[in-house]
């Protein structure tokens, strides 16, 4: 069974400290911090972890709040959604108050909606560092009567309480770094609102399971439906849709993009749905980009192909015996070609990714999407001999050296393939890294795909400074290298 990173939401009224607080947890500025109240009023989330003394690893997504404000501004939430859709949501919320400010009905109602939840909750006051008055210290213990059982006084300009924050957040979350080793291919459906991610979704598990709407954003949870292909089990997960930062509304579409990114997280190959008749959309590419970085399988698939068609002009005789022109609708049989054209120099950043054109209304190539899964899935995981690769890089050194400046040559010396990477991820050691030019990357990379696949999947190639002489041995890419006898070692005869 697999395990999805928990998501730790942190809520309260504005200007509290929340995107501070959410800083200070990852350790570097994420979030806009200003005076003016309300500054945050986009969700922003990133991925946190946990590191025991032990060495072992809590990773969890931090989802940073818009204030709460008046429920009349259009641009903030109202307590109702904001409360409800960390609940619905998170599996932790963090409710963060101020310490040198009394309760206020706003933080009253915070409280009350989030213990609602049921879920875990903690109670974060924030900058204790102003509670300096001995009336200010009195009134810390009167946040006990928010009726959360878990208070940590915290202060970001401090930076204290912040170990305390996550000791105690460590205890209710599951050790998890990264979903467990399993046989179960995991498709995520993921793209822009109403690209009919659901209906493909629906074709895959055959059966009505989500929603479908005309209207934009109606999944707004992970959807999930397993089945068996050709012996094996497939989960499927049907995304919110992604929508661009200017353009998320309030209450719960904010939410929506933090399960769908979350989905990626937890995919092995992510389908990316674009509507045939509305191509080349950044925030389309955006979404992809998303997945290369993550390092995911991709797959790129034009929705809706059904509905692409072309007017052609036919001359037909009435029955006057005249020549009349009609209009007729047709299928384009030239579209394919050209708009496949189009989107591998608009998607050349991912040139790897295959491209699927489907239609869910007449169940085009709807099966195909577990084929080409299985496919990258295998790709992913294959696994390449030392021996071969270093064979491999020498051929390439040999056709083609990395340039360099006079007397600074980079030198690749040694390739081994990481085996505990879901990636599929290479390291090359070498010397004069610094000299390496992205263009030499790139050259390795498609030659690396041409001798043993990977089509599908993002590759990691890791250039790392070392000597000529290995820890493995002499440099696959170099003549053996003569000891000097002083060393204690024999000069060769």
């Amino acid at each position: 069974m697999s395990k999805k990173l928990p998501i730790v939401a942190i809520v309260g009224r504005a200007n509290v400290g929340k995107s501070s607080l959410f800083n200070a947890i990852l350790d570097r500025r994420e979030a806009i911090v200003a005076r003016e109240a309300g500054t945050t009023r986009d969700s922003i989330m990133a991925k946190a972890d946990i590191r025991s003394s032990d060495g072992e690893i809590n990773n969890f997504w931090l989802v940073d709040t818009a204030g709460i404000k008046d429920p009349n501004d259009e641009f903030e939430f109202t307590i109702q959604e904001q409360i409800q859709q960390a609940a619905d949501s998170a599996d932790v919320i963090w409710v963060v108050v101020e310490a040198n400010i009394v309760i206020t009905e706003e933080d009253r109602r915070v409280a009350k909606m989030a213990l609602k939840s049921r879920k875990p909750v903690f109670l974060v006051v924030n900058k204790v560092d102003k509670a300096r008055s001995a009336t200010a210290q009195a009134e810390l213990g009167n946040f006990v009567k928010l009726g959360i059982k878990t208070i940590v006084h915290t202060s970001t300009t401090q930076n204290s309480g912040m170990d305390s924050l996550l000791s105690q957040l460590a205890k209710i979350i599951p050790a998890v770094s990264e979903l467990e080793d399993d046989d179960r291919l995991r498709i995520a459906i993921i793209g822009r609102p109403n690209v009919g991610k659901s209906s493909l979704f629906n074709s895959l598990a055959v059966k009505q399971q989500a929603i479908v709407s005309e209207r934009a954003g109606t999944t707004r949870d992970i959807n999930r439906a397993i089945v068996r292909y050709k012996g094996r089990e497939v989960e499927i997960m049907d995304t919110a849709g992604i929508r661009r930062s200017g353009k998320i509304e309030v209450g719960i579409e904010k939410f929506s993009v933090v399960r769908a990114l979350a989905a990626i997280e937890q995919a092995d190959v992510c389908f990316v749905l674009m509507e045939a008749n509305e191509l080349n959309v950044q925030l389309d590419q955006k979404i992809a980009g998303l997945v290369k970085e993550s390092g995911k399988g991709l797959v790129l698939v034009v929705s809706k192909w059904d509905t692409i068609k072309q007017e052609v002009q036919h001359d037909t005789i009435n029955e006057f015996g005249d020549t009349v022109t009609e209009t007729v609708i047709e299928s384009d049989p030239f579209a394919r070609d050209r708009i496949a054209n189009e989107l591998r120099q608009t998607y050349d950043f991912v040139p790897w990714a295959p491209l699927l054109f489907t239609s869910s209304v007449t169940g085009q190539n709807v099966t195909k999407v577990f084929d080409i899964a299985t496919e990258i899935d295998t790709q992913r995981k294959q696994r390449i001999s030392t021996r071969e690769l270093n064979k491999w890089l020498r051929e390439m050194v040999d056709a083609h050296p990395p340039a360099g400046l006079k007397n600074r040559m980079p030198k690749l010396n040694y390739m081994v393939q990481e085996t505990d990477n879901k990636t599929p991820a290479f390291k090359i050691f070498s010397s004069q890294t610094q000299f390496i030019h992205w263009s030499y990357r790139r050259y390795l990379e498609r030659n690396l795909r041409q001798r043993f696949g990977f089509e599908g999947s993002a590759l990691q190639l890791w250039f790392i400074e070392k000597h000529e002489t290995h820890k493995h041995g002499n440099s696959p890419t170099l003549a053996p290298r003569k000891h000097n006898s002083r060393a204690g070692l024999k000069r060769p005869q």
